[in-house]
């Protein structure tokens, strides 16, 4: 779940990236746990967590600019 490409996250709205974020985040804490069952290392986490975060900056300056 962690790798996201840019092009799929183009097809999301703004409240599924916000859900995704939530996702990913919550999956970080959890791969932190000595016990845990998360497969990705934290480190593709945090990459896929700065692609969201950029896209909908990107997004949103986007939106400013042809207003």
């Amino acid at each position: 779940m962690a790798i996201i490409k840019p092009k799929e996250i183009e097809k999301l709205s703004e409240k599924e990236i916000s859900e995704k974020l939530k996702d990913l985040k919550m999956e970080l804490v959890k791969s932190g746990l000595p016990n845990s069952k998360s497969k990705l290392r934290p480190k593709e986490i945090k990459k896929a967590i700065a692609r969201l975060l950029t896209f909908n900056r990107l997004n949103s300056k986007e939106s400013v600019e042809q207003k």
